[in-house]
Parts: structure tokens; C-alpha cells; sequence
């Protein structure tokens, strides 16, 4: 008989995840930097993709420049 099978089955609440908050926390912390790498490197791509091209051309007012002109 294996001795880490009877382990195993003295003590079924060592490897539940509500139980052993060693493992728990572990998992939860590498869940929570994982996410908020893909939250950043998500919102850094979707900067990247959209991100502005060029100068439009805009029409401004000649009396509303620095030096005005008027008519």
C-alpha cells in the first residue's frame, strides 16, 4: 500500500481549496497579477491600434487667430 494514498484520505480537507488557505492565497495571487497583466497589455494594444494618425486639416476663422484679421 502506498503511504501518500492513505495520506491523502486521512485528511481530505488538506488539499480543498476552501480549506487550505496556503494554496488558496498562492492561486489568488497569481490570479489577480495575471489579470491585471492582461487588463494592461490589453488597454496598451488598444491605444496602440487606435491611436491618432495623422493632422486633420482644420478651418479656422481669420478673426480668431492670434493676430486677427479682420475685414
Amino acid at each position: 500500500m502506498d503511504h501518500s494514498e492513505d495520506i491523502e484520505y486521512k485528511n481530505p480537507k488538506e488539499r480543498d481549496f476552501a480549506y487550505n488557505w496556503v494554496h488558496s492565497s498562492v492561486f489568488l495571487f497569481y490570479l489577480q497579477v495575471f489579470c491585471v497583466l492582461a487588463f494592461t497589455l490589453g488597454g496598451c494594444y488598444a491605444l496602440y491600434a487606435k491611436r491618432y494618425k495623422g493632422t486633420p486639416e482644420v478651418v479656422v476663422p481669420d478673426n480668431t487667430l492670434y493676430t486677427p484679421k479682420y475685414k
